[in-house]
């Protein structure tokens, strides 16, 4: 029985067979750049193919200098170096070293092509976007059945908004028969009425992600009335796809961002909104109150009712005043009436008859103040304090009376003559 050799064995001895040959260890090997990454490392991973094949290269950062080219997809270089067998994986690769810049390959070229053909036709132009409905309830999704893209999209989906329907119409998204594959998916949610159609797959080399290089898938989603956001690949990926669409997003997760409006942030702005709305109502309807109890008070104020309470009170208080002036009035009349009472008190006739006088008047009530007007058997009244009497003259004597003193008017002479 032959030999039995492990994985391991074998992996061995074909690394050793590939170290001993010259040829393997000093190449050149000129090709299309594909599936382009530079990792975070430093270590540069791409794939060099043509119309027949295609080889792994890994270019590690110890063997990249300042100068080098910057690598991407689609162009064709010249990678020098050598091949190695990695034994874990029993895969083989070309561990570059040097890197020379040889054109662009068929396929970027073809891509340029048919991008700038589309242009000029207008495809491309911003008049013919559609916008992103900002609240979308219906989210259409054109990718693989299977995969990360629909994965990604349905994760994130779920968490911004678990009320948002999905509807996913799988496709062909790499292969032969992808791009009719992409484009029946298309038409048929276009149908449906969506408010929104995410078409996109997850990233790959540049011959993974041709079929949304394709005219008829850039024709359906130009032709599309669903506003599209194209998700193809990753964010350095760019397909004619992204082009037409009304949106491009740079990955299927970040499509679904965009698609799909986040419900809490959403909820939590409505209730923010809502509180300030709430305390600008309040502080307004304070600030109306205010001036509506201001102008009840204005018209209160200005009111014929209140106008003539103003006056009636303005009125109480003047006769207030009023009778208070004519009280104070009255007061100083009585107390100047007294006054000259008494005066006349003193100088009253009543009064001296009372001391024991009286008063002798005519017939005609005339005071009778000498005895030059009289006559015998003249009849006269006698006024005394409790009553008249009457009489008649029988008999007339003269009497002189000097009475030296000083009256109101001049002196006062005292002495008497009687002449009988």
């Amino acid at each position: 029985m032959a030999s039995v050799y492990t994985v391991a064995q074998i992996t061995a001895y074909i690394k050793h067979m590939f170290e001993q040959d010259f040829a393997l260890n000093r190449v050149s090997v000129k090709g299309e750049v594909s599936n382009c990454k530079y990792h975070s490392s430093g270590h540069l991973y791409f794939t060099l193919k043509d119309s027949a094949g295609a080889i792994s290269c890994i270019m590690f950062a110890g063997s990249r200098k300042p100068g080098d080219i910057r690598l991407r997809d689609g162009i064709q270089v010249i990678a020098k170096g050598s091949v190695r067998v990695y034994e874990r994986d029993g895969k083989y690769s070309l561990h570059v070293t040097e890197l020379k810049e040889d054109g662009i390959g068929d396929l970027y070229r073809m891509f340029e092509a048919r991008r700038r053909e589309l242009e000029e036709m207008g495809m491309f132009a911003s008049e013919y976007k559609k916008p992103i409905p900002r609240f979308c309830a219906t989210v259409g999704i054109v990718t693989a059945e299977t995969g990360a893209a629909i994965r990604d999209i349905i994760n994130i989906a779920s968490r911004r908004n678990p009320y948002v329907q999905l509807i996913l119409c799988p496709a062909q998204v790499q292969g032969a028969g992808a791009a009719s594959s992409i484009v029946h998916a298309i038409e048929t949610l276009d149908e449906l009425g969506l408010d929104c159609m995410i078409v996109g797959r997850g990233g790959g080399s540049i011959e993974d992600l041709w079929a949304f290089n394709e005219e008829s898938v850039a024709r359906a989603i130009f032709s599309c009335d669903t506003p599209v956001i194209s998700a193809v690949g990753h964010e350095t990926d760019f397909t004619i796809a992204d082009f037409v669409a009304d949106l491009r997003a740079p990955t299927p997760s970040a499509a679904a961002e965009l698609a799909v409006y986040d419900y809490e942030a959403l909820m939590s702005r409505l209730l923010d909104a809502q509180t300030r709305l709430d305390q600008a109502m309040g502080r307004r309807l304070e600030e109306t109150n205010a001036r509506v109890e201001k102008c009840l008070l204005k018209l209160q104020l200005l009111h014929p009712e209140s106008r003539i309470q103003k006056k009636k009170e303005q009125l109480q208080a003047m006769e207030a005043q009023l009778f208070a002036r004519m009280a104070d009035e009255i007061r100083r009349y009585r107390y100047q009436l007294g006054m000259k009472a008494q005066k006349l008190d003193a100088i009253s006739p009543l009064k001296r008859l009372s001391g024991g006088y009286a008063l002798i008047t005519d017939e005609t009530e005339q005071p009778l103040e000498g005895i030059g007007n009289l006559a015998i058997g003249q009849p006269v009244r006698i006024h005394m304090k409790d009553g008249i009497a009457a009489a008649a003259i029988t008999e007339i004597q003269k009497r002189t009376i000097t009475d030296p003193g000083t009256c109101e008017t001049g002196s006062i002479r005292s002495g008497k003559e009687e002449q009988l």
